[in-house]
């Protein structure tokens, strides 16, 4: 059987952790993006990269918005 690719919007916050938890639960293939919006606090992003690293994504980028 193929595994499916799944792409999760990772904040680095408790419900997209939660998401990207039951998605590698599933044993999809996982994709993660999240967004630097410019928020004050970097604290997030660092979240999602550890997040990102823990669950072994296949690739995590993170979109810089102006």
């Amino acid at each position: 059987m193929n595994k499916s690719k799944t792409i999760v919007l990772l904040s680095g916050g408790l419900d997209s952790a939660t998401v990207l938890a039951i998605v590698k639960d599933r044993g999809d293939d996982i994709y993660a993006l999240s967004f630097d919006y410019g928020q004050r606090h970097k604290a997030e992003l660092k979240a999602s990269q550890k997040l990102a690293a823990n669950y072994q994504v296949a690739e995590h980028k993170i979109l810089k918005l102006d």
